[in-house]
């Protein structure tokens, strides 16, 4: 990490931290401790914890809409696989999530503030992610788009939250499954 620039090894360390830790639970002296930087070099990078755990979801937010990006190169013109290569695109990272969970569920749960710069990136994020999915499921010709998005939004963070408590085995399967089944049971007639 020492061989970053500091600005990217207190991200890095930031990450690591509140993925693991908790935002609230991490101060800036250890996000330093773990940077190998001081409290100063954040500061000077930072103007606040706050702007660094809202520069943190930003970075969140920009992988979430590369994947959106992603399954429209990998799939042009074909609206249907994109919104299943979403659904895959969770449901492959699902292993590898945090024993914490989702970074945006969890931020949300420790910032209740909706004024908070962070919550007010996680809300652009969410709204964005929204009417993205919305576009594609219109695209796909999907009777009430706005609906079908509704649906397969609470499977995705719902399959989040699942294997973050270890309630449902097959997590990552059982979601394609019942995204796939929510796009064909909605296609339009004629479709």
């Amino acid at each position: 990490m020492a061989k970053l620039p500091p600005r990217e090894r207190i991200l890095d360390a930031a990450e690591e931290l509140f993925q693991s830790e908790g935002i609230l639970r991490v101060g800036v002296q250890a996000i330093a401790e773990r940077a190998e930087t001081t409290k100063a070099a954040i500061y000077r990078h930072f103007e606040t914890k706050d702007a660094l755990v809202a520069e943190w979801l930003r970075i969140v937010a920009a992988d979430y809409q590369a994947a959106f990006d992603r399954v429209g190169t990998e799939h042009p013109g074909r609206p249907r696989e994109q919104i299943l290569g979403l659904a895959r695109f969770i449901a492959d990272g699902l292993p590898t999530l945090s024993h914490r969970g989702c970074p945006f569920i969890n931020s949300l749960a420790e910032l209740p503030d909706r004024s908070h710069p962070a919550r007010q990136v996680i809300e652009q994020h969410k709204a964005r992610q929204t009417r993205r999915l919305v576009a594609l499921c219109a695209d796909a010709g999907l009777d009430d788009p706005e609906q079908v998005a509704a649906e397969i939004t609470f499977v995705l963070e719902g399959a989040q939250v699942s294997k973050q408590n270890g309630s449902i085995d097959r997590v990552g399967e059982r979601l394609m499954t019942i995204v796939e089944s929510i796009v064909d049971r909605r296609r339009a007639p004629g479709r």
